[in-house]
């Protein structure tokens, strides 16, 4: 086995930022060459990384940018396993290059960076991955905002809004955030979905204990405000006035909201 100096394990663990127990192996293995040791330790980081892909990851970071004009907006998630990893510098810049390729090529295009993610997540000994990500691009006059929750940013919406202005859809993207709807309005709810949810409130002992000439009535306050009042967007509380619904302060404001996306990197 080939003798390996103190300075060619140093520039190897500079280069690749790998433990020095594991720069020493890899250099032995390769008899000292320096370019096939980072192919080494590159493999077995990714490999690493295959065998931590089922761990949870439920710390990270959400980020956005958004155009100056409001024409155009992206938001990320990227995940990892705990919070010191999260505010690792390295984290951190491969977050902001996955920002920057799906601002720049859309959705999907995060897969540019697959080695990367492996690399890293081999050498931070956590599990990396990119949980979502949105570019939403500005119609008819309409404008996008956003919203990250600080200071952990580990909860983000993104806004795509016609009318109002942008004080209203950072305060839409704070709302999406705390209560977290699903849909934007009645009308985008699956009728499927609205008529199973029927049927368990119609099932329940609390309905059926009822006369059953008020069932129907008392089903229907039930999902106006159980199920409407939680999941759709418009039938929320407003949380920064509770004597109105979100719907009623879009009124007052005459705005639409479009679309929105929600990312929400744990449980809370």
């Amino acid at each position: 086995m080939a003798e390996i100096s103190a300075t060619l394990v140093k520039e190897l663990r500079e280069r690749t930022g790998a433990g020095i127990m594991d720069t020493k192996r890899a250099l032995q293995e390769t008899n000292g060459d320096m370019e096939a040791a980072i192919v080494l330790l590159r493999e077995r980081g990714m490999a690493q990384a295959a065998k931590r892909a089922g761990r949870e990851t439920t710390e990270g970071k959400v980020g956005y940018r958004l155009a100056e004009d409001g024409a155009r907006g992206t938001m990320v998630a990227v995940g990892c396993e705990t919070e010191p990893v999260s505010n690792n510098d390295e984290f951190l810049d491969y977050a902001k290059k996955v920002l920057d390729v799906v601002e720049a090529k859309g959705v999907g295009a995060e897969s540019e960076l697959e080695e990367e993610r492996a690399a890293l997540s081999g050498k931070l000994g956590e599990n990396i991955v990119v949980v979502g990500g949105a570019r939403f691009e500005a119609v008819d006059g309409a404008r996008i905002s956003a919203y990250a929750h600080p200071p952990a940013n580990k909860f983000g919406a993104l806004v795509h809004l016609r009318g109002g202005d942008d004080d209203l859809g950072r305060k839409l993207g704070m709302q999406i955030v705390s209560l977290r709807p699903r849909w934007i309005g009645r009308e985008d709810v699956p009728e499927d979905i609205v008529t199973a949810e029927r049927e368990i409130y119609v099932n329940s002992d609390e309905v059926q204990s009822k006369p059953e000439q008020a069932r129907a009535k008392i089903v229907d306050g039930m999902l106006n405000k159980r199920f409407f009042g939680a999941n759709v967007l418009t039938d929320q509380e407003w949380i920064h006035d509770s004597s109105k619904s979100v719907g009623q302060a879009l009124k007052e404001a005459g705005a639409e909201v479009l679309e929105f996306e929600l990312f929400a990197l744990s449980a809370r």
